[in-house]
């Protein structure tokens, strides 16, 4: 397959960070609005201010926004205190009123992104437009859908892209409303290194104690923003009142980061750190070998296996090696949920093996 390129424009994407979007889950009311655009004009003028004006909600009775009506008053937001405005859109219809609306920025919301019908109506509706678009990561860990849909807008013409990690819904989000996965927006990165993305840190949290700490990761693996959602009165919110923030709270968050360097012009530092990472190539070659030889292993037991009409699947000996590498594991200050995610795959490998040999696709270990 053709590796995946955008076309980004790169002034625009060095000029604007950090990018800073702040602002209210839902756009609820012009006095609400104000509020709470004060309060973030007070400790930063340039905000890109952000607000919900049609909200997609899980359940039907719940709010979904004031609609068109609070597009009047972002207006009168970007006239009085000067911020970009930035909304999500959902669909072709959102799109053309955001325009007409004068929207400086849009972002395409995690239900949104799933669809790659819907993404593409948008895109076909931004056709010989100029304006930043941001695409949220889908709901589930699926890296090709992220960058299906950033493909997606950026041969509609959308030069001025960017990404927004938002965390994704598993199972078990752990203490998370939405569990970070920070290796797929790692991954995206790698794939797309010219490509902004902005850490939507209230959504990840799901609550205020936690945004300092997600705000900071993504600060720590050089994100280029963050997303923060802002409102005057937090307690009398019509949506996500669990995790918003106050200006104050909002300013106390962000004076608290730090944002660290990309790199060190100190020659010791640039040797000793070069020094490390030949010994982490190293060993990750010889991880390679190992890995390739239990492979070579596990095809052996499938043949013996399908000559003896064995299942492929032993659940009682899988049970026995996860409670000695997980016993093994923790003695040597390794996570139980990276020895999980590490021996999962590998199983799933030598399932894979071990079924080829059963069905003929490699009858010699």
């Amino acid at each position: 397959m053709e590796k995946a390129t955008l076309n980004i424009d790169e002034e625009w994407a060095k000029a604007k960070k950090p990018f800073r979007f702040f602002g209210p889950c839902s756009a609820e009311s012009l006095i609400q609005l104000k509020e709470t655009a004060a309060g973030i004009a007070k400790y930063y003028p340039e905000t890109i201010f952000r607000a919900g004006v049609w909200k997609p909600r899980t359940r039907p009775n719940s709010f979904e926004g004031v609609g068109e009506e609070a597009l009047e008053w972002l207006k009168e937001i970007k006239q009085e205190f000067g911020f970009k405005i930035a909304i999500e859109v959902a669909n072709a219809q959102h799109l053309e009123k955001a325009l007409e609306a004068g929207i400086d920025l849009l972002w395409i919301g995690a239900r949104t992104t799933v669809n790659p019908f819907s993404v593409q109506a948008i895109a076909d509706g931004l056709k010989g437009v100029d304006i930043p678009v941001f695409v949220k990561n889908p709901i589930n860990p699926d890296l090709s859908l992220w960058m299906g849909a950033l493909e997606r807008i950026n041969k509609a013409g959308i030069s001025q892209l960017g990404a927004i990690h938002r965390g994704f819904h598993l199972s078990d989000n752990g203490p998370y409303r939405n569990y970070p996965y920070w290796s797929l927006a790692v991954q995206l990165k790698a794939e797309f290194p010219n490509l902004p993305i902005v850490c939507d840190a209230s959504h990840i949290s799901g609550k205020p104690s936690l945004i300092p700490q997600v705000s900071q990761k993504a600060y720590d693996l050089d994100m280029d923003g963050i997303m923060i959602e802002t409102h005057h009165n937090p307690t009398a919110a019509l949506s996500d009142k669990e995790q918003q923030l106050t200006p104050e709270q909002l300013h106390d968050v962000l004076t608290k980061l730090i944002r660290k360097k990309k790199s060190s012009p100190n020659k010791e530092f640039k040797n000793q750190l070069e020094i490390l990472r030949t010994k982490i190539d190293k060993v990750d070659d010889d991880l390679m070998d190992l890995i390739a030889v239990r492979m070579n292993i596990a095809k052996q037991i499938g043949v013996y296996k399908k000559n003896n009409k064995v299942t492929i699947l032993q659940i009682e000996r899988w049970k026995q090696i996860m409670e000695r590498v997980l016993k093994n594991g923790k003695a040597l200050d390794l996570g139980e949920e990276f020895i999980n995610a590490i021996y999962n795959a590998i199983h799933e490998e030598s399932i894979r093996k071990q079924t080829q040999v059963q069905n003929g696709d490699s009858e010699n270990p």
